[in-house]
């Protein structure tokens, strides 16, 4: 027995009712990003939509850091400024 033969490819196609059903899921607030770990990871979940999850969550990702090096940007430049004005 090979190792292939234990993988299970679900290349299904995702219907309208069940994207339905995830959309309204994506709307409840901390299930919603437990839910997206879920499909991007899990073995049981249609390869189309852990591909769209796993590409969401890198894009949420990308998107914390850089709010985060902004913010960090906007406190530096705030600190400048204020050094500026009280010269």
């Amino acid at each position: 027995m090979s190792e292939n033969e234990n993988v299970v490819i679900n290349d299904e196609v995702v219907s309208y009712k069940e994207w339905l059903i995830t959309l309204l899921i994506m709307m409840i607030p901390v299930v919603n990003i437990v839910m997206m770990f879920v499909w991007a990871f899990g073995d049981e979940t249609k390869k189309s939509k852990s591909n769209y999850f796993k590409a969401a969550l890198t894009m949420a990702a990308i998107g914390i850091v850089l709010s985060i090096a902004f913010m960090f940007l906007m406190v530096f430049i705030g600190i400048l400024g204020a050094a500026a004005f009280a010269m």
